[in-house]
């Protein structure tokens, strides 16, 4: 595993009109933190597709992007970090379960001091690596690695966002989740997933359904 360290935070040109729009439509369906919607607006989603894809970038949709993976669609990428955000100040430290084409990094990125990602597919997370570096991106940690047991040796983490869908979730990350810390991933079976945020409180966890969602499995293991 690796990271880098250096806390910039990457520079990228104004939203254009079809990012705006996309912006705009995200405010409709009820995405209301402005912190959320400006990295949207700031991020460009085209970057993270393949080139055949790019004319759908801004379309509020799910795309493929290899290895039997998608890039989520806006809407659920929005509202799984204005989850992990909360209503107050944003958490310091969040890992990412999931690294992908890197699209939800870098959303992160934009909110987060520190950002952790662990990626199990190889090719995924050095094209993620490779491509926020070009953005300048400095406060990402890369892994590659088994997203199920999270990231150990940086725990704990003040957010948890995790990009595939289980059965339940996985005791590892409850674990590494800080006090006051928010952790958001889809539950349940293929087919009929619930988004859900699990505060952990000092009474306990408190959890809170947010939705239908369809995501990949999360697998064990290392490819």
């Amino acid at each position: 595993m690796s990271a880098r360290r250096s806390s910039h935070m990457a520079t990228t040109s104004a939203a254009h009109p079809a990012q705006q729009r996309l912006v705009d439509e995200l405010r409709r369906q009820g995405i209301a933190d402005e912190r959320v919607l400006g990295a949207i607006a700031k991020v460009p989603r085209h970057l993270f597709v393949d080139d055949a894809l790019q004319s759908r970038a801004y379309e509020n949709t799910a795309l493929p992007i290899g290895h039997a993976q998608t890039i989520s669609q806006p809407y659920v990428v929005a509202l799984m970090t204005q989850a992990v955000l909360g209503g107050r100040k944003p958490p310091q430290r969040v890992l990412e379960i999931g690294t992908g084409c890197g699209y939800q990094t870098a959303i992160l990125a934009e909110l987060v001091p520190v950002v952790f990602t662990v990626e199990r597919i190889k090719p995924l997370s050095e094209q993620a690596r490779k491509r926020l570096g070009a953005l300048h991106y400095r406060n990402i940690h890369f892994g590659y690695a088994d997203g199920s047991q999270g990231w150990l040796p940086y725990a704990p983490y003040d957010g948890i966002l995790v990009t595939a869908g289980a059965e339940a979730v996985p005791p590892a990350l409850m674990q590494q989740l800080a006090p006051t810390g928010r952790l958001v991933m889809p539950v349940g079976p293929q087919g009929a997933q619930r988004l859900k945020l699990i505060e952990r409180r000092i009474a306990g966890f408190h959890e809170q359904d947010l939705g239908a969602v369809s995501f990949v499995p999360l697998l064990p293991g290392k490819c």
